[in-house]
């Protein structure tokens, strides 16, 4: 059996270029899927089909590269040193579940519906800010990133943490610097400002668990001190950092998937028109959205024990890039995989989105009903959604967002 360096005419891709966003992206995607299951990276080699993707997430003899990010960048020292060697998704084994098994329950299915009210809420105030006074039929001009998306789910996390909805923008600001040191360009050229907001961030969280402790309530942040008092649960130190997970796991990704879902949408008035009159479809159009542009297109794993897949050998120390793009696009239904339709029938298979395995997203749920309630919100509201001009579009390494979405919409009647 080849070892995978040894395979020749594999086709390859950089997915740090720059330039590679948007249709050029999706173009270039297709053709290298066109061409088989597994190419070469710019660090390593990159599978692209939904079955290959699951078999490195899931396996027991990858993990998160975390390690090696440390050792690449030579993280030393310092609070972005203690960040990367505490995060959740560095951990395997034991510790590994026991701390997911404290975020669980918080972040259940049935734990985040009591969320949903406060969701509307927040959606409210904030649509209320973008229109005013304004009476139904006015067309509105917006920009949705700034107006919309990025605050939202800054919010969320603080109402679900027990923060203080004030320190929502501190919390969104921390959130997109440190979420930065997964991409290594952003490693290369912007580690100061990482390394500064994880040192903010960790002042930050001594305070606020102070004040938690001082006054509980039903939050996050509670429920964690509560197993840190029983001692061999939870440690002041894991505590501090589990809050850090949620809070960089569940800003910058929720944001970027919600601008790019209004985006699709604005791009298939078709679709947005079906959901306004169709509310129930909002489910499927959040599962669509997270099918057809996921906010995380490559997920990095690192061989630890030889894997053989496909007559193939993986060496230790060989580094995988799974890519959720192409994955998500073998799952097709009564309708072609490259068309973004919420009423298509498609298989109930796992999207690659959230990840697979032990290191599944422990915030998928949560990240799931946000959606929801702001597509269900907005779509009866936004009538003739459209763009009004090139929406900026972030690059594809790390999370892939949007800095600007420009669009208008009528404004329907009261209710």
């Amino acid at each position: 059996m080849p070892r995978v360096e040894e395979i020749e005419g594999l086709a390859s891709f950089d997915y740090t270029d720059p330039t590679v966003r948007g249709p050029a992206f999706h173009a270039a995607l297709a053709r290298l899927r066109q061409q088989g299951w597994l190419a070469k990276g710019p660090y390593g080699y990159i599978v692209l089909d939904r079955e290959a993707g699951e078999h490195f997430l899931r396996s027991r003899d990858a993990s998160f590269p975390g390690q090696a990010l440390m050792e690449i960048f030579q993280v030393q020292e310092g609070p972005l040193r203690e960040e990367m060697r505490r995060n959740i998704l560095h951990l395997n084994g034991a510790d590994h579940s026991r701390l997911r098994s404290l975020l669980n329950p918080s972040l259940s299915p049935k734990a985040v519906q009591r969320h949903r009210p406060a969701m509307r809420a927040l959606l409210q105030a904030l649509f209320g800010g973008m229109v005013g006074d304004a009476p139904g039929g006015t067309r509105i001009s917006c920009e949705l990133v700034e107006g919309l998306t990025k605050p939202y789910p800054a919010q969320v996390i603080a109402q679900v943490m027990g923060a203080p909805l004030s320190d929502a923008p501190r919390l969104h600001h921390w959130s997109r610097w440190i979420q930065r040191q997964f991409d290594a360009q952003s490693m290369i050229e912007q580690r100061p400002a990482i390394e500064a907001a994880v040192a903010e961030f960790y002042e930050y969280a001594d305070e606020l668990l102070a004040a938690r402790r001082s006054a509980p309530g039903e939050d996050l942040i509670s429920t964690l001190l509560a197993a840190e008092e029983q001692g061999d649960r939870l440690s002041e130190v894991e505590c501090v950092n589990l809050v850090l997970n949620v809070l960089i796991g569940g800003v910058d990704t929720t944001q970027s998937q919600l601008a790019h879902a209004l985006r699709l949408f604005a791009e298939h008035p078709e679709q947005w028109e079906m959901l306004a009159r169709e509310g129930e479809l909002a489910g499927r159009a959040v599962q669509e959205t997270l099918r057809f542009e996921p906010v995380t297109p490559f997920t990095a794993r690192i061989v630890e024990r030889e894997i053989v897949f496909r007559d193939v050998v993986f060496a230790p120390g060989t580094i995988v890039m799974v890519c959720a793009f192409t994955g998500n696009r073998d799952i097709e239904g009564d309708v072609p995989a490259d068309t973004f339709d919420i009423a298509a029938e498609r298989p109930r298979a796992r999207l690659l989105t959230f990840g697979a395995g032990v290191h599944y997203c422990v915030g998928a749920n949560l990240a799931q009903a946000e959606l929801e309630e702001a597509l269900a919100f907005l779509a009866p509201r936004m009538r003739n959604l459209a763009l009004t001009g090139e929406p900026e579009l972030g690059t594809i390494t790390g999370i892939y967002g949007l800095s600007r979405l420009p669009v208008s919409f009528e404004l329907a009647g009261a209710g």
